[in-house]
């Protein structure tokens, strides 16, 4: 008797501490926005601030340093209720002292900086809206490779990959960024190159800097696509007490040929706990940009953000 006592202690303890390494967390983010544009009636919008999402992710200790990760995360439209698949994430990887390693759908390394420094909270606020190397790049491919070195001194670096997607004319996406950021200073340099049976081969580059002052925070961002248009961003954002922040912005877009798109937004935000915030705010962009780069006449919006 007391020997298969102890066995069964024994087991209990394997299994406790076989439990003890490893951990699944669920995760999310609600956001809806009420949204008023020029041209259209007043409608609601899911995501807003940021897409509405939910997620599992978790790790398990294997030893030396080393766990074993993965992640599934996927869209919910709170307007209708609907999601379909993990098609924001689906990727299982290593992480150690190397850095991390993930393999399946994964964002990449052009999208880790693309919008970083955007103001006006990288929302659809944000003048950022009508500026194509944030637009229009693929953040986030089918049959992907990413890898994210550990900070050096505050210096890091990313690669991402992708196999050939022959459901998209083979598409294939490769992108880097290499970025510093150390006490107040934030730097970093993205890139990132599509290739396929189309024609066009698209190419991204984005520089983006910040700088944090204390009283307020100083965004600067230039974007450039080959065969394309550049785009240069100035914002700040300033504290406005321990909860309420505001965020301003300038985006110009300089196409090679024809006129330059421009837009302003301003925006506030406030947060009622850690994890609640609502935000409010207008984007104002002119002709060209509305013309030629997807832009929004004017657009006032306000939304509530709750994450878990």
């Amino acid at each position: 008797m007391m020997k298969k006592t102890l066995i069964a202690l024994a087991v209990m303890a394997v299994s406790g501490a076989a439990m003890a390494q490893s951990s699944v967390t669920l995760y999310g983010i609600a956001n809806v926005t009420a949204v008023k544009d020029a041209d259209k009636s007043a409608y609601l919008r899911s995501g807003g601030l940021s897409t509405s999402r939910w997620g599992v992710r978790g790790s398990e200790d294997l030893g030396g340093g080393l766990s074993a990760t993965f992640r599934f995360e996927q869209g919910v439209d709170l307007t209708t209720g609907a999601a379909s698949g993990f098609g924001r994430q689906a990727n299982v990887g290593l992480a150690g002292g190397f850095g991390a390693i993930k393999f399946g759908k994964v964002w990449n390394a052009y999208d880790d900086v693309a919008g970083a420094t955007n103001p006006v909270f990288d929302s659809l606020l944000s003048p950022m809206g009508i500026a194509p190397s944030y637009q229009d790049y693929n953040g986030n491919p089918n049959n992907g490779v990413y890898y994210s070195s550990p900070s050096f001194g505050g210096f890091s670096g990313a690669f991402g990959t992708s196999f050939k997607d022959s459901a998209a004319a083979n598409l294939r996406v490769t992108s880097f960024n290499v970025a510093y950021e150390g006490g107040p200073v934030y730097v970093a340099l993205g890139h990132e190159r599509q290739t396929s049976d189309a024609a066009a081969k698209p190419q991204f580059t984005r520089l983006n800097a910040s700088y944090d002052l204390g009283a307020a925070k100083i965004l600067t961002g230039f974007g450039t696509v080959k065969d394309g248009a550049d785009d240069i961003t100035v914002g700040v954002d300033v504290p406005l007490g321990g909860a309420l922040t505001l965020s301003t912005g300038f985006t110009q877009v300089r196409p090679d040929a024809g006129d330059n798109g421009n837009s302003f937004a301003l925006g506030v935000n406030y947060a009622l706990s850690k994890r609640t915030n609502v935000y409010t705010g207008f984007r104002k962009d002119n002709d060209a940009a509305v013309d030629s780069f997807g832009g929004v006449e004017s657009r006032f919006a306000v939304g509530l953000r709750h994450t878990f």
